[in-house]
C-alpha cells in the first residue's frame, strides 16, 4: 500500500508540479496542499484524468486556526473505486476568502459547502443556494469556529405570554466553565474554599 502511495504521490507532483505546494503521506492516506486560486483546475483533473480518476467526493472538511493569518482550511476528501485509493486534498486561505464552489464538477458538494457555510462562516463563489443547513436561518455565529462561545449567543424558548417560540440573548454569566481534575471525595477546589471561609468564620 505503501509503495503504491508513494508513487501515486510522484505521479501527481510530476502531473501538477506547479499547483501542489506540498505532498505528505501519513496513515496510510496522501495529503496534497494546493493553493485556493488553483483549486477548480485541481479537481477536474483529479476527477477526469484516467490515471487517477477520483469520481467521488466523499467529505468536505473545515478547519479553524484561529491564531495564524490563514485562519481556514479545507480538506477535500476524493474516492477512486476504479483504483481503490482516497485522496485528501487540502486549502488553507484567510478568514474573509471566498473560495469556488465545486458544485459543478461534483453535485454533491452542494450540502457539504452548505454546512462548512453554516458551521465556519466560510462563503463559495458560484454556489446555487448558499443557505444555513443544520441551524436556524435566524441563528447568529457559526458553531464551530473556535471563537464561538459554549452556550451561543441566542437561547431559544416557548413564550406563554406571546403564545410562540422566541429568540433572546444568553442570559448566563459564564459561559465556560473551570475543572480541577480533583478527586470527587476531596471535592473541587471551589467547595474547598467555601469551607475553609466557614471554618476560618467559626473561629473568629
Amino acid at each position: 500500500m505503501l509503495a503504491y502511495l508513494k508513487k501515486l504521490e510522484k505521479l501527481i507532483n510530476s502531473e501538477l508540479s506547479s499547483k501542489i505546494q506540498s505532498s505528505l503521506i501519513e496513515n496510510n492516506e496522501l495529503l496534497i496542499e494546493i493553493n485556493e486560486n488553483d483549486l477548480i483546475q485541481v479537481v477536474q483533473f483529479l476527477k477526469s484524468d484516467e490515471k487517477f480518476k477520483f469520481r467521488q467526493l466523499i467529505d468536505i472538511a473545515g478547519v479553524d486556526y484561529p491564531d495564524e493569518e490563514r485562519r481556514f482550511r479545507l480538506v477535500y476528501l476524493f474516492l477512486s473505486h476504479e483504483n481503490n485509493n482516497r485522496l485528501k486534498l487540502s486549502i488553507k486561505f484567510e478568514i474573509n476568502q471566498v473560495i469556488d464552489s465545486i458544485t459543478k464538477i461534483f453535485p454533491s458538494a452542494n450540502w457539504m459547502e452548505r454546512e462548512v457555510f453554516d458551521m465556519y462562516g466560510i462563503k463559495f463563489k458560484n454556489h446555487p443556494d448558499l443557505r444555513r443547513i443544520l441551524t436556524d436561518y435566524g441563528f447568529k455565529g457559526h458553531p464551530l469556529r473556535k471563537d464561538f462561545p459554549l452556550t451561543g449567543f441566542n437561547e431559544v424558548r416557548y413564550s406563554e405570554k406571546e403564545k410562540k417560540v422566541i429568540y433572546e440573548p444568553v442570559k448566563l454569566e459564564q459561559n465556560y466553565r473551570n475543572f480541577d481534575f480533583e478527586s470527587p471525595w476531596e471535592g473541587t477546589e471551589y467547595l474547598k474554599n467555601v469551607k475553609k471561609m466557614e471554618k476560618d468564620g467559626k473561629k473568629n
